[in-house]
């Protein structure tokens, strides 16, 4: 999901809710296979409110007829964004981020805890997400093969499209710079600690990140 498909989720949702438009029945009476949480209980969880969460069922439930969308589909709906490359790697990492219980399939409530966090979370909150997409193996430490395995696949899916047209080793000399800045202990390894440390005491990987950002 990039920034501007957020920044379009973002004012659908202040649309709708300033027309007063209300889907609550619809959303009581839909027959899905997979229903959403309490609503009450979502908006205690996310920092969206009642009438959001139910606008977003419903742009949910369009794309999503069962409650749930499995690793296919949210490739098949992701590489829309991104015709212009290949998208199905990084998809890949993103819908493991977004599947938070690693059961195959990302639920209503999966994707408004996400999307919470992209649209409205704290900067802490918004690393925290990030360490986790780049923690492949979410075994709590990042690895310069993980860091690589994501730059690779966000560079298949953006490099072709950039000006001048990026190198090939661009993606390994990105992470070098990276990895030698965040593994502050030298152990070969980023912990969430390090990782959010350099993020917010470094400028340039800050702005690399935001960028980044761009992509999910």
């Amino acid at each position: 999901m990039n920034v501007r498909r957020v920044e379009s989720i973002s004012a659908q949702l202040e649309e709708a809710c300033s027309t007063g438009d209300s889907v609550e029945d619809e959303l009581e009476m839909a027959t899905v296979r997979h229903r959403p949480e309490a609503l009450e209980l979502l908006e205690a969880q996310s920092k969206f409110t009642k009438k959001e969460l139910q606008i977003l069922y419903r742009g949910f439930k369009n794309e999503c007829p069962s409650g749930v969308v499995n690793e296919e589909t949210f490739k098949e709906i992701y590489s829309q964004f991104f015709p212009q490359g290949d998208s199905t790697t990084y998809a890949h990492f993103l819908f493991n981020a977004f599947d938070t219980d690693h059961n195959g399939a990302v639920s209503f409530e999966d994707f408004i805890k996400g999307l919470s966090i992209l649209l409205r979370g704290t900067v802490q909150e918004k690393l925290n997400w990030a360490f986790n997409l780049y923690d492949i193996n979410k075994d709590g430490y990042i690895t310069k093969e993980e860091m690589l395995d994501i730059m690779k696949a966000i560079y298949d899916m953006m490099g072709k499209c950039t000006y001048p047209v990026l190198k090939e080793d661009a993606p390994r000399q990105h992470v070098e710079t990276f990895f030698q800045k965040m593994d502050k202990n030298k152990d070969g390894v980023v912990t969430i600690d390090e990782f959010i440390e350099s993020c917010q005491k470094d400028e340039n990987i800050m702005r690399s990140m935001q960028l980044f950002e761009n992509v999910i």
